[in-house]
């Protein structure tokens, strides 16, 4: 048997300009990795630099050609063997990771299964939190986006980012919080990201500032290389504290436990499939609920295997993207997101004449 190792890359720009406490953007890519054998042809993707197309042409797809791919630890390990002297976190790991997704996936379609099917379910609709509320965003552009979800959707939680400038517009991220919480209601739970923008007690401040808008989660308040920045800002808040989602090996998340009331991990940087059941496990140990970090349809299946799942990010920008690029992909009406337990592998089809429209590799 041959198994063939396929990746290209799709660049779709913005609806509006998107930022955070640290960074902006414009356009996303996609880098979309295809599995195929007898017949059948899995997918997985990330979301990362073009630079993860040749990695996978010329690293990982020499190593699976000639191996099973029914045996997807076996054909894991040989990948992350490979990526030893190009560095696992990174570059590399995005494509370790969007490979191992599309070889679970060829596993499910050449069986004919469902892949939640495949890989067990303790759960058929999964929880889902509504994700933008970008810096970049003005007040009007804000609301909508945040009544769409809770009062149109019925999605009873929201997260917007925070730490606009790298945290130096403290006054304006308040007044965001609170017209986000005009928006939404009192029913409704408020999260906020500050993607690492503040300082140690800086962090702690804004959210004691912020105690009468009933904040619930609080993302990377400070850096997430921060770890005891992190623990401070955790046990000095009410909201959980959040963190892990550039998490590219289990040791990472193994440090970073003792630190977050929950733990963020990105199936499309962690090392796919096969290492976010890892990370959840070592999660589990510690005694925290995990949270899958946006690429919400590459989540679904795997989402659905974990226990200590508390919920997955439905991230505005890649919602849209992959609406755009698959035939397949879910609503999260209700706050819940369904998974497909009715089709082979994760149900999704390309768009490929569509998707050609944004090819950049």
């Amino acid at each position: 048997m041959t198994v063939r190792l396929t990746a290209r890359a799709y660049r779709v720009p913005t609806d509006a300009p998107e930022g955070d406490g640290t960074l902006a953007w414009d356009s996303t890519t996609l880098v979309l990795v295809e599995a195929a054998a007898e017949g059948a042809t899995g997918l997985g993707w990330t979301y990362g630099p073009t630079a993860v197309v040749p990695v996978v042409a010329e690293l990982l797809a020499p190593v699976v050609a000639d191996r099973d791919p029914d045996d997807v630890p076996a054909v894991w390990s040989a990948m992350r063997r490979r990526l030893r002297n190009a560095g696992r976190p990174g570059v590399a790991g995005l494509a370790l990771s969007a490979a191992d997704c599309a070889i679970w996936d060829l596993k499910a379609r050449r069986h004919g299964l469902p892949l939640a099917r495949l890989l067990g379910t303790a759960r058929r609709q999964v929880p889902v939190y509504g994700s933008g509320g970008f810096t970049t965003y003005d007040a009007d552009r804000q609301h909508r986006q945040l009544a769409g979800w809770v009062h149109d959707q019925g999605i009873p939680r929201v997260k917007i980012k925070i730490g606009g400038s790298g945290g130096s517009e403290v006054p304006r991220d308040l007044s965001r919080m609170a017209a986000a919480r005009r928006t939404i209601g009192d029913a409704a739970e408020l999260y906020v990201d500050a993607n690492g923008a503040y300082q140690r007690k800086q962090a702690i401040r804004v959210m004691r500032r912020a105690a009468d808008l009933d904040v619930r989660w609080y993302e990377e308040p400070v850096s997430s290389d921060d770890l005891p920045g992190l623990g401070l800002v955790r046990d000095h808040v009410l909201p959980d504290v959040a963190a892990g989602e550039y998490g590219y090996d289990l040791a990472y998340f193994h440090r970073m436990a003792p630190y977050v009331d929950c733990l963020q991990i990105d199936v499309t940087r962690c090392g796919g499939i096969s290492e976010f059941l890892r990370a959840a496990s070592v999660a589990a140990a510690a005694g925290l609920e995990v949270s899958a970090h946006c690429a919400p349809h590459q989540h679904l299946p795997v989402a659905a295997a974990v226990p200590n799942l508390r919920h997955i990010e439905w991230f505005h920008d890649h919602v849209r993207i992959e609406s755009m690029l698959f035939d397949g992909v879910v609503g999260a009406g209700g706050g819940v997101a369904p998974v497909c337990l009715d089709a082979p592998g994760n149900g999704l089809a390309l768009r490929a004449a569509r998707a050609e429209a944004y090819r950049v590799a």
